[in-house]
């Protein structure tokens, strides 16, 4: 469980990531992509910071998380110049593809498909056979 600082800290660290990462975005003139941080969990001793990413277009997903990955010395530094005056140390920064809001798009797109399964109990019966 998050303690009070962890969460203080890792809002903290969400709302920068944000600015950073769509002003990269918006300074190197590369439109159709949206990049927004959905949740950044801190380790209780403040070292790592898990940051979850959702990328639009799915397609450029991974291209765009390899980019980040390979500057992520490069962010750590912008980060610590905004937060220099609200934390001690920037903790070191591990980012993630959150794919929550795809898998909400897969249960709603089967739930109003033919194969819905609350509809046709049919299917929960293939579903335990394979």
């Amino acid at each position: 469980m998050e303690t009070n600082r962890q969460k203080k800290i890792g809002g903290v660290i969400q709302k920068d990531l944000v600015d950073i990462l769509q002003g990269e975005v918006r300074k190197n003139g590369i439109s159709n992509l949206v990049i927004s941080v959905s949740k950044v969990s801190v380790t209780s001793d403040l070292s790592v910071a898990t940051v979850y990413l959702s990328i639009f277009p799915q397609d450029k997903a991974q291209e765009t998380l390899d980019g980040i990955k390979s500057n992520t010395t490069l962010i750590k530094h912008d980060l610590s110049q905004r937060v220099r005056l609200q934390l001690r140390r920037v903790p070191n920064l591990v980012f993630f593809i959150d794919d929550s809001l795809d898998y909400i798009e897969k249960i709603d797109n089967a739930l109003s498909n033919r194969e819905n399964p609350i509809e046709n109990r049919d299917l929960l019966d293939k579903r335990r056979k394979s």
